[in-house]
């Protein structure tokens, strides 16, 4: 049980850190936004589960199979989800935040290909995330497009 612990706490922690130092403010608020946009108290919520899923995720990956070109997608996708808020909310970049975001979500497709066959509860597992990304990313380019 502690071992995974050591997976999923410093995900949550580092991603709500990252949330905290990004947090949406007058700029963010003055933005033109599509109408599928979701109320921002929806977001912290939706991170969190999904930052448990990925340090889950993370531990079996490291902890239960030896597959290093996985291991570096799962840091990849880590990086770039990390990447994003700063991106975005910090630089005020909404053009790199989409660069990034799609490569995050190009990085989750091909975590999920490939342990779909050496770790298929892993694939199973990122289907919220990609889903979510992908949904993400859809706003992304909205937010881009309208401003």
């Amino acid at each position: 049980m502690l071992r995974p612990l050591l997976f999923v706490m410093p995900v949550v922690l580092a991603g709500l850190l990252i949330g905290w130092l990004n947090i949406p403010g007058a700029w963010y608020e003055s933005l033109a936004k599509p109408g599928f946009n979701p109320p921002n108290q929806v977001f912290g919520p939706v991170w969190t589960v999904l930052y448990v899923l990925i340090g889950i995720v993370g531990w079996r990956v490291f902890d239960r199979i030896q597959d290093q070109p996985l291991r570096w997608l799962w840091a990849l996708q880590l990086g770039l989800n990390f990447a994003w808020s700063p991106a975005f909310f910090g630089l005020q970049n909404i053009a790199l935040a989409l660069v990034i975001i799609l490569a995050l979500l190009a990085t989750l497709i091909a975590f999920s290909l490939r342990a779909r066959t050496r770790e298929p509860v892993s694939a199973l597992l990122f289907l919220p995330y990609i889903a979510w990304v992908a949904f993400a990313s859809l706003l992304n380019i909205a937010i881009w497009r309208l401003n």
